[in-house]
C-alpha cells in the first residue's frame, strides 16, 4: 500500500502554502476561486483525504456533534439481538401466509429528528455522531459519545440528570423534546399540552364526542405528561369529567400498541370492557398499532371508534383511514438542536436558551372529518 498523501503534498502540487490549503478546506469563501480550483485539483489528483483528528488537535474541536437517543427496541444485551445474516448462503424461500405479525417497526419520529440534525450539520460543515443510551452500559456509552464530540444533543429523559450535568461540564448540552427544567442546559420543545388540547376540543365541539379515553406512553415521558395534561384541560373546559390517569399505557411503539389493543378489544362484551367513542393516543405509532388491531377486529374507524395520534409521521398519511394527528416539526427539532449547539460553542457564556417550536393540528378521516 502506497503512503497516503499529506497536506504538504497537496501544497507542493498546487504551488501554494500549507495555510492556503487549510483555508480552502475550512474557510473556502476566504480564498479566491482560482486558488480553490487549483487546490481541489491537487486533492483529486493525489487522492488526499483531510485528517479530522489532526484538524481537531489544531483547533481543539472535532467538527463532530453528537445525538443521543433512548433505547426504543428493547435490546439490553447482545444475547437479545436477532441472529445475524449468514453471508454466502443460497436464497431461502419461505411461505409466510397467515402467520403472526413479528415486525419490529422503526421509530419514525427519531428518524425525522436525525434527518433534521444531519441536514443542518451538513449545511454548516459538521458531522453527526449518533449514540443510543441502551441497557446496563448506558452511562459508559453516553460518556464515550460525549468524549468524541464538540457538543451533545439528547432526547429528554434519555440520559439521567446527574450524568447529563457531568457531561455538561465538558461539552455543551442541548435537551430536545421536553419542557424546560431547572438546569443550565439549552432546551428545545414543542407545546404538547396546547396541541393536544386543541385536538380534543375539536373532537368535543365539532363532533359532539363526550366519551373519550387517552392512551398514554411511558410513565417517565415528559411529552406524554404534557399531552395528557392537554387532554384533561379540554375535558374540564367542556364540563366532562376528566380521568386521573390514561386508560392504558403503551411504550410509544407500534408493536407495543398492537399488544395493548388486542387486550382492550378482547375485553369487549365483558363488564366495563366497551371501547370508548374516541381514543386519543399519545403518539402516532400508538395510533397506528390500534388502527391495525381495530381493523382486524372489524371495528370501524371512525364509525365505531374515533382515533387520533400525535407527531405527524408520514405513515399517518398513508393509513386507511388517514389518522388525525398533531404534527410537531420533527426535522426542525433536529436542525434547531444543531443550531443551538453551534451557538453555544461560539459563545459558551451566553444565557441558557429555550426554543419553543409550533405544532399544527391535522384533521383527517380517522376523526370523521371529510
Amino acid at each position: 500500500m502506497r503512503k497516503a498523501p499529506t497536506v504538504y503534498d497537496v501544497a507542493q502540487r498546487a504551488g501554494v502554502s500549507i495555510a492556503t490549503v487549510s483555508r480552502v478546506l475550512r474557510r473556502p469563501d476566504d480564498v479566491r476561486e482560482h486558488t480553490r480550483t487549483v487546490v481541489h485539483a491537487a486533492i483529486q489528483e493525489l487522492g488526499y483525504v483531510p485528517s479530522g483528528a489532526a484538524r481537531g488537535l489544531a483547533a481543539r474541536q472535532t467538527g463532530v456533534l453528537g445525538l443521543c437517543f433512548p433505547d426504543v427496541d428493547g435490546i439490553d444485551e447482545l444475547d437479545d439481538l436477532p441472529d445475524p445474516v449468514r453471508i454466502g448462503e443460497s436464497v431461502e424461500v419461505v411461505r409466510d401466509v397467515g402467520g403472526p405479525v413479528t415486525a419490529r417497526w422503526s421509530n419514525l419520529y427519531l428518524g425525522e429528528v436525525m434527518r433534521g440534525a444531519e441536514l443542518e450539520a451538513w449545511r454548516t460543515g459538521h458531522a453527526v455522531m449518533i449514540g443510543v443510551a441502551r441497557g446496563l452500559r448506558r452511562a459508559e456509552a453516553v460518556n464515550e459519545l460525549a468524549g468524541r464530540v464538540d457538543g451533545l444533543a439528547v432526547l429528554s429523559r434519555s440520559v439521567p440528570d446527574d450524568l447529563l450535568g457531568h457531561i455538561a461540564r465538558r461539552v455543551p448540552v442541548v435537551v430536545m423534546a421536553g419542557p424546560p427544567q431547572d438546569d443550565e442546559h439549552d432546551h428545545i420543545f414543542v407545546d404538547n399540552r396546547a396541541g393536544t388540547r386543541a385536538l380534543v376540543e375539536h373532537l368535543v365541539s365539532d363532533h359532539g364526542i363526550r366519551d373519550l379515553a387517552f392512551v398514554g406512553g411511558p410513565v417517565d415521558s415528559p411529552d406524554d405528561h404534557q399531552r395528557f395534561a392537554g387532554f384533561v384541560d379540554a375535558l374540564q373546559a367542556a364540563g366532562i369529567r376528566a380521568p386521573d390517569e390514561p386508560v392504558a399505557r403503551s411504550d410509544f411503539t407500534r408493536g407495543g400498541a398492537r399488544d395493548l389493543a388486542h387486550r382492550m378489544v378482547g375485553r369487549r362484551g365483558q363488564p366495563g370492557g366497551a371501547l370508548p367513542r374516541a381514543l386519543v393516543c399519545s403518539n402516532d405509532q400508538t395510533a397506528l398499532g390500534f388502527l391495525d388491531v381495530l381493523t382486524e377486529a372489524g371495528v370501524d374507524v371512525p364509525g365505531d371508534v374515533v382515533l387520533t395520534g400525535f407527531d405527524g409521521i408520514d405513515d399517518t398519511q398513508t393509513s386507511a383511514p388517514r389518522i388525525t394527528t398533531v404534527r410537531q416539526p420533527m426535522v426542525e427539532l433536529g436542525r434547531a438542536a444543531v443550531e443551538l449547539l453551534r451557538s453555544r460553542l461560539a459563545d459558551p457564556s451566553a444565557p441558557a436558551a429555550t426554543v419553543n417550536l409550533p405544532v399544527r393540528v391535522l384533521l383527517r378521516e380517522s376523526c370523521g372529518c371529510r
